[in-house]
């Protein structure tokens, strides 16, 4: 069973109406939810508000007040990140989607989940609104994870256009989660280099893989199938997270990524086959960026048909000297952390 999460609460938050990071992203999903073609295997799950302590473990108490004091108001965070009267609410039950979800998991109530949130949450920083994002949802369900269950180990995959600057700085220090982040470099926020390996207890576990635009299904499911599953396995998460971004998609207006439907149901198997091997099948993604609706719609469609185990899609995947350049180009910056 497939859990998820979409509350009514996530399409108030309303930064213009020409902003791209619209509810109209949200009514697109709910769509695919009404007319998927097996309602049996899909479970919805309240979402709670995440408590200010919850939000305490990602964020500093000043910048929780800050984005507090904008309830009922329109408040510019940063050029690109604006509040209108709810976007507070909305922040809190997009943080505790994701931690709702969480718990069903570890209930057994559902295999796994997708929290279709707004606002999204991966650019925002302990003290910072940033790319849209005000609460790092992602990052505040990692945090939780660990406490509530005292795990050891939590994966965190990232495959967004932008990196997530905000769920790096989180863990930087940190062995307990695992960052990995595959992002069109140089881009937007401009972090996310291979030099960013973490430091202290977490060195070797924030992994980087830029990627200059143009690349296709091929070449992200290569990366995802040759690279990070090998390092899944090898570090055996007990939980795994997803920052789900569907703006690599190939006609995406923020992109220059080359991913269709087919890359995105590419991108789950793997994801998929990794909580299975490591961790029980428990699996949870978020939603993130992703800015065509036609890109949204079928990425989510092509996603929930693998997660819910709907359909077992065969893919081979081509390989070109490019990539194997890349292979080896990653293997220079990882290897005494990790084999692949």
């Amino acid at each position: 069973m497939t859990g998820y999460v979409l509350e009514k609460i996530y399409y108030e938050h309303v930064m213009s109406p020409d902003h791209p990071e619209s509810p109209k992203r949200l009514a697109v999903i709910q769509k695919v939810l009404d007319n998927y073609d097996y309602p049996e295997k899909l479970k919805k799950i309240s979402a709670r508000p995440a408590t200010e302590e919850e939000v305490l473990l990602i964020h500093t108490k000043e910048y929780y007040n800050k984005i507090a004091l904008t309830k009922g108001r329109k408040v510019y965070l940063d050029p690109d990140t604006s509040t209108s009267e709810k976007s507070f609410e909305a922040a809190l039950y997009a943080a505790g989607g994701v931690i709702s979800l969480i718990d069903a998991v570890f209930d057994k109530d559902i295999e796994n989940g997708f929290a279709f949130v707004r606002p999204p949450g991966h650019h925002a920083e302990k003290d910072k609104a940033m790319g849209f994002c005000l609460f790092n949802n992602v990052a505040i369900g990692a945090a939780y994870a660990l406490k509530k269950y005292n795990l050891k180990r939590i994966l965190i995959l990232d495959f967004d256009l932008h990196h997530g600057n905000g769920t790096q700085q989180a863990f930087y220090n940190s062995d307990r989660v695992m960052y990995v982040s595959t992002h069109q470099y140089p881009d937007y926020p401009g972090t996310g280099s291979f030099e960013e390996i973490g430091e202290g207890k977490g060195l070797g576990y924030n992994l980087n893989f830029p990627l200059s635009a143009g690349k296709d299904d091929d070449f992200y499911n290569n990366v995802y199938t040759k690279i990070i599953l090998p390092i899944a396995e090898q570090y055996k998460p007990e939980l795994v997270l997803v920052s789900a971004g569907f703006d690599i998609y190939y006609q995406d207006p923020l992109g220059g990524m080359q991913v269709t439907e087919k890359g995105f149901a590419g991108l789950a198997q793997t994801i998929l086959k990794i909580s299975q091997e490591c961790c029980q099948g428990r699996l949870i993604l978020a939603l993130e960026g992703g800015y065509s609706l036609e890109g949204i719609e079928k990425g989510i469609k092509n996603i929930l048909s693998v997660i819910t185990h709907s359909q077992e899609p065969k893919f081979s995947w081509q390989t070109t000297s490019l990539f194997d350049q890349y292979l080896n180009n990653c293997r220079q910056h990882y290897q005494k952390f990790w084999s692949f």
